[in-house]
């Protein structure tokens, strides 16, 4: 995140159990609460870390400039990304699609979740490597990451343990979810059990018959 101030600018990242409220001035600092953004109309944004793995940073200069930023790849909500950018990368990439689409230098807030959502909804199965997929397929992948970021933000993120939005409340987008935490039930679009793997130490989950046969012909002939 980065919150522009009178002068630089506030680098924040949350970590794994890191969350921001908007609180009165007036409500009492409780245990893992380690930094107050006070504005002007006494409002504060209140930062809570109980694991401590989040970090906030200072920058006079560009933001963009600072080492956690300056090898950032595209956000997935902006023009640029899309199927031309993916495929124009991926074509010396031998590691797994899954894994290549949740590298934060190729595109960035794609994590597991999202991950094997859009892979299942583009047919693809999350064991492919990332430079046999063709162009047209991922022009789908890219048009189903960006779809499934806007429903998730649309309905408040993706609550599985603790997240909660600035206001306290929890996503609702896991109520949606075709794959992830669903290996062993059944596929919801044919009905075949789901499978669980295990890519870059990572679970994942899809659909042997969707993300099949029908991923494995999307490959460049050339």
């Amino acid at each position: 995140m980065l919150i522009d101030l009178l002068s630089g600018s506030l680098i924040g990242h949350l970590g794994m159990s890191g969350s921001l409220r908007i609180v009165d001035s007036n409500v009492a600092i409780k245990k893992h609460d380690h930094l107050d953004i006070v504005f002007s109309d006494k409002l504060i944004l209140r930062y809570n870390d109980p694991r401590r793995f989040g970090s906030w940073h200072y920058q006079e200069e560009d933001p963009e400039k600072h080492w956690l930023l300056r090898d950032l790849g595209l956000e997935p909500l902006s023009e640029e990304f899309c199927g031309e950018y993916l495929h124009r990368k991926s074509r010396s990439k031998s590691q797994p699609v899954k894994s290549y689409i949740m590298d934060s230098k190729i595109v960035v807030g794609v994590g597991n979740i999202y991950a094997a959502e859009a892979l299942f909804l583009s047919g693809i199965r999350p064991t492919v490597r990332a430079s046999r997929l063709s162009l047209e397929s991922y022009r789908k992948l890219a048009s189903s990451i960006k779809l499934l970021l806007t429903r998730a933000i649309e309905i408040g993120g993706t609550t599985l343990k603790d997240f909660v939005s600035p206001s306290g409340e929890p996503g609702y987008f896991q109520q949606t979810l075709n794959v992830y935490g669903r290996d062993g039930m059944p596929c919801t679009k044919c009905g075949e059990t789901l499978r669980r793997t295990i890519i870059s130490q990572r679970s994942s989950v899809y659909c042997s018959h969707c993300q099949g046969h029908r991923s494995l012909t999307m490959v460049d002939t050339d």
